[in-house]
């Protein structure tokens, strides 16, 4: 299977809508070339065509999911996201990706790799930095997501902001106490957007008393 196989059944596919192809769709056609040399995965993620970079970091999300991916792969998968991370320069790239392809691989091994992203100058890769830990969250591992956090609670971004609050608020599902005891010490210095995201969950009074401390 090849970059340019996938390029043109995604034109085919192309021919039944007449206006942009269903995500649902690339993910689907995503899977079916999972198989895919890492290195053609690479000729797509270089694409100028969105659509053609979500089918690439969509294939690298199904061999880091797979347990027939062996781990060299899933180590190649890892490198193609984060050695070509200028073309994941998108919210919904970085989301469909980095759980599994980043966090699933970093998941027992050294996280300095997303603290160093979380202090980079480019908004979706601090985004991947905290997106990532989500597989963490999953196994209950929930310290890198708050201390991550805390290196971003200030970040002026939007989607850097969006993506603190809803991480901090899935962790807090976790450990409720944490979460509460990150926004005591937090809440006044994050944007009003990463706090009414990380308090969502929460009942009327407790969203209306860390709404206040921002007054």
């Amino acid at each position: 299977m090849t970059a340019k196989e996938f390029m043109s059944t995604l034109e085919i596919i192309q021919q039944e809508y007449p206006g942009a192809v269903p995500k649902r769709e690339i993910f689907a056609l995503a899977k079916e070339y999972q198989v895919m040399p890492v290195s053609e995965v690479v000729k797509l993620l270089r694409d100028e065509n969105n659509d053609h970079r979500l089918g690439a970091v969509s294939i690298l999300d199904w061999k880091a999911r797979s347990k027939k991916t062996s781990a060299k792969e899933k180590e190649d998968a890892y490198s193609a996201y984060m050695d070509n991370h200028k073309w994941i320069d998108d919210w919904g790239l970085v989301d469909r990706a980095a759980p599994y392809v980043v966090g699933g691989y970093l998941y027992g091994k050294d996280k300095k790799p997303l603290y160093d992203l979380a202090k980079s100058k480019a908004p979706m890769e601090r985004r991947t930095s905290i997106v990532s830990t989500y597989y963490f969250i999953r196994k209950n591992e929930i310290e890198d997501t708050f201390n991550i956090a805390e290196i971003l609670v200030t970040d002026t971004d939007e989607f850097v902001q969006k993506a603190v609050g809803s991480w901090i608020r899935e962790a807090g599902k976790r450990n409720q106490e944490k979460l509460r005891s990150f926004l005591d010490e937090h809440a006044t210095k994050m944007s009003r957007i990463t706090l009414r995201y990380a308090i969502e969950k929460f009942d009327k009074e407790t969203r209306g008393h860390y709404l206040n401390l921002k007054e």
